[in-house]
């Protein structure tokens, strides 16, 4: 039966830890400077928004994650990937522009998702505030059962950032595999042999929610531990 728990725990741990580090490691393997590509992420990024009509989207850095503000509307970049020239950087940029054309065209998988993503915040602090409460609420009346349903509250307050995490896949794929890609392809910005490290590199970035969600079931998982 140890042997049975040890091997379930790892598996666990594989199946938490594992993409997080698998787009690591992608991005990483992909993030090798390319003194042969024409340009930087950033400057690729301000090209495909310009060809895309989109002038009024800014070009930003940023150190919290690449990603697009469809509230500021801006593409922000890390700085690898604004001012890198790599694989990785060519990417990543022209996943987050297909963020921004998404939002343009106000495509309804993307609309879907900015109200989804809207509630992340809300049902974290609502599941700190009803955690906080278990200890003042079982004082107050000494109730094991209203205890039990706000410990069920809570995991279903936080299985609800998973659901939301998971919900915006079909929106990350499209941008990658149906925007990001056929724009690389058909504009020549990588040579025919960096493509499949391009499509690597955009998998790892569509796939970056589903870590996200992963990451929720190990925050459930500490919260249920306390």
């Amino acid at each position: 039966m140890v042997v049975i728990g040890i091997v379930l725990l790892l598996g666990l741990l594989a199946l938490l830890v594992g993409p997080q580090l698998w787009v690591r490691h992608v991005l990483r393997q992909a993030g090798q400077d390319r003194p042969d590509l024409p340009g930087t992420g950033g400057e690729l990024a301000r090209h495909l928004l310009d060809a895309a009509g989109l002038q009024a989207v800014a070009v930003e850095r940023t150190d919290a994650g690449d990603h697009y503000d469809p509230e500021a509307r801006v593409v922000r970049l890390l700085p690898e990937h604004l001012d890198g020239r790599s694989i990785a950087a060519v990417a990543v940029a022209a996943h987050e522009v297909a963020h921004a054309v998404q939002h343009a065209r106000d495509e309804p998988d993307f609309r879907r998702r900015m109200q989804l993503v809207r509630l992340i915040g809300p049902l974290h602090t609502a599941a700190q505030v009803v955690l906080v409460s278990i200890p003042l609420v079982f004082a107050a009346v000494h109730a094991p059962a209203l205890v039990a349903v706000q410990v069920g509250l809570v995991l279903v307050l936080l299985g609800g950032r998973v659901l939301v995490h998971a919900t915006t896949l079909p929106v990350e794929l499209d941008a990658s595999f149906g925007k990001a890609l056929p724009v690389l392809e058909r504009g020549g910005y990588l040579a025919p042999a960096d493509l499949p490290a391009a499509r690597r590199v955009l998998r790892a970035a569509a796939l970056t929610y589903l870590a996200s969600a992963l990451v929720t079931l190990v925050d459930i998982l500490r919260w249920l531990r306390r």
